[in-house]
């Protein structure tokens, strides 16, 4: 953990001595972080790139987040989901193995229908929770880079 900490401090000023603020960074990882999280796996790292680029952001700071959260979005994805049913008053999805085989067999059609709606609730609970998130892990990140004497920017010289 140790080992890691160091790796990551060294890469946050790395980062910083690039000409981002501890605040920018914070943003950025915050922002790639969130972006991570959302339930639609395999676009995460193409959604990264383009609001990096559009937004004119740190890409390697942008890309470390969204990776770091890969665990998190396999791990939120049934909490979306429920999130979503109940956003929606949608009904749970109770359906045993067998059930979805059949189901697939005799109406492949019908259940990526169903599969796209769910993955559509899941997509809004996602949106709804994600702002605030970014926003107080932004918060948190920021005051964290600000306190560390190694990342914190080097104050502004006096006219004296």
């Amino acid at each position: 953990m140790k080992r890691w900490l160091t790796v990551a401090t060294a890469r946050a000023q790395g980062w910083l001595q690039q000409g981002l603020t501890p605040r920018q960074l914070a943003c950025t990882l915050a922002l790639g972080f969130a972006i991570g999280c959302v339930p639609l796996f395999g676009v995460t790292t193409a959604i990264c790139t383009l609001v990096a680029l559009t937004l004119r952001l740190n890409m390697p700071a942008i890309q470390a987040a969204n990776w770091v959260a890969m665990p998190f979005q396999l791990f939120l994805l049934v909490p979306f989901l429920r999130l979503g049913q109940w956003i929606f008053g949608a009904p749970a999805a109770t359906l045993s193995r067998t059930q979805l085989v059949d189901r697939m067999t005799s109406s492949p059609i019908q259940v990526a229908g169903q599969m796209g709606g769910m993955l559509g609730h899941a997509i809004l609970a996602w949106l709804v929770t994600a702002g605030p998130a970014c926003l107080l892990l932004a918060l948190v990140l920021s005051l964290i880079f600000a306190r560390m004497p190694r990342l914190s920017p080097a104050p502004a010289p006096s006219g004296d």
